[in-house]
């Protein structure tokens, strides 16, 4: 599971409101069932050797400060349920149901993936040569970083192009909204810098929002169409989602089905939510459901049962990887049994996972910046379901180390560009950049964080001083801070 860093929520919880469960439809006893060990199985990456531990999902949601949650559930290529917890406005007491809509965020991406490899399957484009032929209004600028290479659509979709400008940081309703083409240009009123090469083309996996920018304009040049236009028709009409919308700021008569966006510590977004012009990259507003129903048309396209969209043969070339990991609008994970993607806009987090071969899968969107619970209710129904190789949780021993011990790595430690402070508090060791995590020991200077899929390492110089925490997953380290 992918789990961010320095994304966290405060830990104390003071009045936090009763949750409020959307209705949902009439299930079977046992689908029932099956909601009741989800919502009371949530899991983390790590267990203990002595027994399983699980948690349910309200005590989750106030501990982690997040306010609402929305699920759907695929079990034999159909959605089985669906479900809201908590709350989609808190200030006007609006309960997440179903059919309230989040936005997507970089799950945006999946489905516009799905809409210019349509072109593609209509041979209106080719994806396997220079972008260049395809833009009309806008030119991408090769310089020397490329090399002589130039860049595709492929490459745009499995972020193999080699360009800069990952994410977007959003407008609010005060801003100016930029055009795409100025985001392109990074001109003002945009927010990011102009997409531009920094890497050659097909050298390596370079994740580029802006990339997928550019495919925004290729559909628009190519089809004469506006690109919210030509998805709701070519994608997500055929795909009955009928319920979401590539068209940012929202339209007013969906007011009442919109989530509101919360920070970290649960307080609201301005404006409610934040507007992403770039609609390719992550202007979707949806639902789980409907994400769901994108999923179990990719599920039986895959294996050659349906073609609302994509060809079967063109489901097969987007969902393969090309450095085996990243494929296009899709990640590929456990050697090629799963696909998933996840995104996050500002105030909202969501993820999606589902199987190549037996239809299962799961989708939660939430209306917070908090990512953590995201993992742990996929395990959830992972685990209820009994997904193949999938829940695989790392079994670890904690010890306890006296006092004297921990009181020698307390102190300020800088990873990157953030510093962090590790203290001491009945007789536990925490890690604190927004908020404190209890760090686990398994060995003298060995550690873990039950959010953090990671494991760390005190170090010392030879002379036995502590002089940094190593990151032992990725070998990045985070230099204590010398006080002169």
């Amino acid at each position: 599971m992918k789990v961010k860093l320095f994304i966290c929520q405060l830990i104390l919880v003071f009045g936090y409101t009763t949750l409020v469960y959307g209705q949902s439809n009439s299930y079977s006893s046992e689908v029932t069932s099956n909601i009741k060990k989800v919502e009371n199985s949530l899991m983390d990456w790590v267990q203990t050797p002595d027994s399983l531990l699980r948690w349910n999902i309200e005590e989750r949601m106030k501990s982690h400060m997040v306010n609402g949650v929305s699920i759907a559930v695929i079990h034999n290529f159909k959605v089985e349920w669906a479900k809201g917890y908590g709350w989609a406005d808190v200030a006007e007491k609006r309960n997440v149901t179903p059919h309230t809509l989040f936005q997507a965020a970089s799950i945006s991406k999946s489905l516009s993936a799905m809409g210019i490899l349509k072109l593609g399957q209509e041979k209106k484009i080719d994806i396997d040569i220079d972008i260049n032929q395809y833009l009309r209004s806008w030119k991408f600028p090769y310089d020397s970083v490329s090399k002589n290479k130039k860049i595709t659509v492929r490459n745009l979709l499995n972020h193999s192009a080699g360009l800069n400008v990952s994410g977007f940081p959003g407008y609010f309703f005060t801003d100016s909204i930029p055009t795409i083409l100025q985001i392109l240009d990074g001109k003002t009123p945009s927010k990011t810098p102009a997409v531009k090469s920094e890497l050659e083309p097909g050298l390596r996996y370079q994740y580029s929002g802006g990339g997928i920018c550019i495919t925004q304009v290729i559909i628009t040049d190519i089809t004469n169409q506006p690109f919210g236009e030509y998805m709701q028709n070519s994608v997500l009409k055929p795909l009955e989602m009928n319920e979401s919308f590539f068209m940012q700021p929202p339209p007013l008569e969906k007011k009442e089905l919109l989530a509101t966006a919360y920070n970290r510590d649960g307080s609201e977004v301005s404006g409610k939510y934040c507007n992403y012009p770039e609609l390719a990259a992550g202007g979707l507003w949806t639902t789980p459901t409907d994400v769901a129903k994108y999923i179990v048309e990719t599920q039986l396209s895959l294996l050659g049962k349906s073609s609302k969209v994509l060809s079967p043969e063109m489901t097969k070339i987007r969902l393969t990887p090309f450095d085996g990991y990243s494929a296009m609008g899709v990640y590929i994970h456990h050697h090629g049994k799963y696909f998933e993607f996840s995104g996050g806009n500002y105030g909202f987090t969501s993820d999606y996972w589902a199987d190549m071969e037996n239809g299962n899968g799961v989708v939660v969107m939430m209306n917070t910046a908090n990512v953590e619970i995201l993992s742990e209710i996929i395990n959830s129904v992972a685990y209820v379901y009994h997904w193949k190789d999938f829940y695989k949780p790392d079994i670890k021993i904690v010890i306890s180390l006296p006092d004297s011990v921990l009181s020698r790595y307390e102190g300020e430690y800088l990873f990157g560009d953030k510093k962090m402070s590790v203290f001491k508090k009945n007789n536990k060791l925490f890690i604190v950049e927004d908020c404190p995590w209890e760090l686990y020991f398994t060995a003298q200077n060995d550690f873990f964080i039950s959010e953090v899929q990671g494991n760390f390492r005190f170090q010392q110089d030879t002379a036995g001083k502590v002089i940094g925490i190593l990151d032992l997953s990725s070998g990045r380290t985070a230099n204590r801070i010398v006080k002169e």
